[in-house]
């Protein structure tokens, strides 16, 4: 590991960190090394990473010190944080500044911060088409992610801002296809008919995560926009009937229906899908699937991800 620039990977039992951890520990010719940030060293998820070869280190956002000296001695890191283990706006900023001023004082040569589109660049909070939520957003897991850009840009800490989406994932933890009273597969999102979804394999955030780290000081300070596919809520019904053998309609569901629907976090989900809908050009305007591709040639469409999970999809 002596000659291997380490990356400190924070949320590397999750679902994002630990694409990143599992992509560089796949690449032996990449010349980086794992560093695994988790509150629990000992968790399962943890020692299948120490089984791959990472080096497992605890650390706590809410120790700062266990951060700083986790980030000792690293080339660089990937960093994340997981609004929904809190739901808290004020809590993600303080995470983010824990992060920041670790990366600062530890002299970090390259960040990948995964982080979003702040859409009140947007919708500014007078615009009375959706709900302000927590005092000052529109959709506060994307808002707090893009305000936090600026932290990063003024402690000079060298970023690359990875602006992710939509998971492909999402369509197997309750957002898939359903059988609906008359036993059709139905496709219920609140989507608009003809508007763009932008959707991504989880597992190409550490892919492309690594493409940037091997591109090196060219990716700092750029901002890199994720996606694996841009389709409607009809394209995706589709695409979900020829991979089941089996009718699946697509049925929209009005934003505001689904503010009210007795679900958690019912209006930042309901606002988070207005606002892809609304800004949909935009939003699939700054994920260039070709240049993702070039980046990331194992990039997924939805198609590669369908086929990969349809026996998942099949099971529930």
């Amino acid at each position: 590991m002596s000659d291997q620039k380490i990356i400190a990977v924070t949320g590397a039992t999750g679902s994002q960190g630990g694409g990143v951890a599992r992509a560089i520990l796949a690449d032996q010719d990449s010349g980086f090394a794992v560093r695994a940030l988790s509150r629990n060293p000992d968790s399962s998820a943890a020692r299948d990473l120490a089984a791959l070869g990472a080096e497992v280190v605890q650390a706590d956002f809410y120790d700062e010190p266990s951060v700083h000296k986790a980030f000792e001695g690293a080339y660089g890191a990937f960093l994340v944080t997981n609004f929904w283990a809190h739901g808290s706006a004020e809590k993600e900023t303080e995470e983010v500044q824990v992060l920041v001023r670790a990366a600062k004082a530890t002299g970090l040569r390259h960040v990948v911060w995964s982080t979003l589109e702040d859409t009140r660049a947007l919708l500014p909070l007078d615009d009375d088409r959706m709900p302000v939520l927590q005092g000052k957003y529109n959709v506060p897991h994307f808002d707090v992610k893009g305000e936090a850009n600026e932290l990063f840009r003024q402690a000079g800490v060298p970023t690359t801002f990875l602006n992710t989406t939509f998971f492909f994932q999402g369509f197997l933890q309750g957002l898939g296809p359903a059988r609906g009273e008359d036993g059709v597969l139905t496709l219920t999102l609140p989507m608009e008919e003809g508007k763009l979804l932008s959707g991504v394999d989880v597992e190409d955030i550490g892919r492309t995560a690594l493409a940037l780290f091997k591109g090196g000081e060219r990716f700092v300070g750029e901002t890199i926009g994720l996606a694996g596919d841009h389709l409607t809520g009809a394209q995706y019904a589709a695409k979900f009937e020829a991979a089941l053998g089996e009718a699946v309609r697509f049925q929209p569901v009005p934003y505001g229906v689904f503010r009210t629907l007795d679900i958690p976090a019912a209006e930042e989900l309901g606002n988070m899908f207005q606002y892809y809908g609304d800004f949909d050009q935009e939003f699939t305007g700054a994920r260039d699937l070709n240049r993702l591709r070039e980046l990331n040639p194992a990039l997924k469409s939805f198609d590669d991800w369908l086929a990969d999970n349809v026996s998942k999809i099949k099971a529930s």
